[in-house]
């Protein structure tokens, strides 16, 4: 399984799974389009949207891992 960690792009995130999407949209990252997802970590867009980063690394591993069981 991948684990998902805070210094990871939200485009890295999207390449591993895409269905992620709506989980990080919750935490105010609407710009998957963005050219800027593929180089922002996880870490500098929930600063930029004043989110919990752990709180979503920790969500999208829960969500992977329930994908895989």
């Amino acid at each position: 399984m991948t684990t998902i960690d805070k210094t990871m792009s939200i485009g890295q995130v999207l390449e591993i799974d895409r269905s992620t999407a709506p989980l990080m949209m919750e935490y105010g990252m609407h710009c998957m389009g963005c050219p800027f997802s593929q180089m922002e970590s996880l870490e500098m867009g929930c600063a930029a949207h004043g989110t919990d980063v752990d709180e979503l690394v920790n969500k999208l591993n829960a969500y992977l891992a329930s994908k895989e069981a």
